[in-house]
């Protein structure tokens, strides 16, 4: 059975609608499926299958199988697929941007900037460690002992809705480039792209059981992952929630290994030396790239109150000056596409009414767009008190929280004062303050003078409430592997 999706330039592109198992697109084993929506204009799709238990039992079966081929295959010949399965995706960027466009409103512009090279990137970056995965050579009283990283075996990777290809191929890469297999379930809100994905890993050669994708739902698929005991770690992305019930299976079972990229509240802080026409540029960015669905979101934005007054005249401005074309993603003119579904535009349009009734001032937006899709205006709100709920949560969606401080220890206090720690900007022109602010934030990654920079060679990843664990960078590595110590007792010459 297979799907046709009109994408870009209304190309007519084909996926297979059941889960890949064993190099193979089956039914689920029950019948269950998942209905496919257009978050642009609320209609279906079509519908694809949803794993259940069993097909996650076959998933594994397939990954054991793999797996004891897999991890006897030299570094170099697993970089050849790894770099085979990026030339495909460069291929096929246009396909699988405008699967992402249709399945989950990403704008197709943005998938084609960064979505697509970013994943591109990754791959290429992880094969180039295939052969250098190497472990030390240590004296002891007595003897000698090197160490070597192996693979932990069966894994699993649990992926958001949001840039879903990118931030599955931060799973992939440095997964199956040391010798693991990996059992990929993509979100139930955007899995066409894993569809496609998964006709590519075919395509580029990689052995049977290597990966393995199935689309589903968290109680079922994600739960039957993260409980079973011949898997070794799930790597996941997403909610706190469904992470914490991911750690709970872990710990309730084979105690495997765990990695957690759970959200932001990000701060970015706008110091009076900064250059305020780069810090209005990446403060609007750091808010709006793909309606605000971006864990690393800078959804707080603390300004220094000697230039408070001009920054909120000048982004309100700003705002007006760059009017939303809210429409079809896939239309290059396109600057606003549809959040993603149906329940996160009711979430983020009850936030903003929280917002509206804390007392904070509304610079502009706070409404949903037409009555056709699920479209909300870019919005902010000035005077936000800490305590606000606007301030507090991540709302996941295109939402600016401005409050004005006036002294650095005093900004560095409100930006630490969250249970979240995963990305923090920080605007100025003094590098000692950049490098005082940098060092005394509770977060993961800092960027200065502007938002996100994501690379495949930097390590990615939170603090706090935000998880643990990385993706990308080398940093990645250590969490796909498990170091083994070999010992030897050097005998005295009699």
């Amino acid at each position: 059975m297979s799907l046709t999706i009109s994408g870009i330039q209304r190309r007519q592109i084909t996926v297979p609608t059941g889960l890949f198992i064993h190099n193979e697109f089956v039914p689920s084993s029950t019948g269950q499926t998942l209905v496919v929506e257009n978050p642009a204009t609320g209609e279906q799709l079509g519908t694809i299958s949803a794993a259940g238990p069993e097909d996650i039992n076959a998933a594994v079966k397939s990954a054991k199988a793999g797996f004891e081929a897999w991890k006897k295959v030299s570094g170099p010949a697993r970089a050849r697929l790894i770099l085979k399965l990026a030339d495909l995706i460069e291929r096929d960027a246009q396909e699988l941007a405008s699967l992402e466009a249709v399945d989950c409103g990403s704008l197709f512009t943005d998938s084609m900037g960064m979505n697509i090279p970013q994943s591109i990137g990754c791959l290429r970056y992880y094969a180039g460690w295939a052969d250098k995965i190497d472990g030390k050579t240590l004296s002891m009283d007595g003897g000698i002992a090197y160490t070597h990283r192996e693979p932990l075996g069966v894994c699993g990777a649990i992926v958001p809705w949001n840039a879903p290809l990118m931030i599955t191929i931060w799973k992939l890469a440095p997964a199956i480039v040391t010798g693991n297999t990996l059992i990929i379930k993509s979100s139930e809100n955007s899995p066409l792209y894993a569809l496609r994905l998964a006709e590519l890993i075919k395509e580029a050669g990689i052995p049977a059981g290597v990966v393995n994708i199935v689309a589903g739902d968290g109680p079922n698929a994600g739960q039957a992952l993260s409980e079973h005991m011949e898997v070794r770690k799930i790597a996941f992305t997403g909610s706190a929630i469904a992470g914490r019930k991911i750690m709970q299976a872990a710990a309730k079972t084979n105690l495997k290994k765990v990695s957690l990229e759970l959200g932001g509240k990000g701060p970015s802080i706008v110091f009076d030396d900064c250059d305020l026409e780069n810090a209005l540029l990446w403060t609007r960015i750091g808010i709006t790239a793909n309606n605000g669905q971006i864990c690393a979101a800078g959804s707080r934005i603390y300004v220094q109150d000697s230039i408070y007054d001009r920054f909120i005249e000048a982004y309100k401005k700003a705002a007006a000056d760059a009017p939303t074309v809210a429409g079809n993603p896939l239309d290059p003119t396109t600057t606003k596409g549809p959040v993603v579904s149906r329940v996160q535009h009711e979430k983020i349009l009850d936030y903003i009414r929280q917002g509206k009734e804390c007392g904070a001032r509304l610079l502009f937006g706070g409404e949903r767009i037409g009555e056709k899709g699920y479209f909300v205006q870019n919005t902010a709100f000035a005077d936000v008190g800490d305590d606000a709920t606007i301030m507090r949560e991540e709302i996941f969606g295109p939402v600016a929280s401005i409050a004005k401080f006036s002294t650095e220890e005093e900004v560095i206090f409100k930006a630490n004062d969250s249970a979240h720690g995963l990305s923090a900007a920080i605007f100025t022109n003094d590098v000692n303050r950049a490098h005082r602010v940098t060092q005394a934030l509770e977060s993961g990654q800092v960027t200065v003078n502007a938002w996100a920079m994501l690379s495949p060679n930097v390590p990615f990843g939170g603090v706090k409430e935000s998880g643990f664990g990385r993706d990308m960078g080398e940093e990645a590595l250590e969490g796909w592997t498990q170091v083994k110590a070999v010992k030897y007792h050097i005998l005295p010459r009699l």
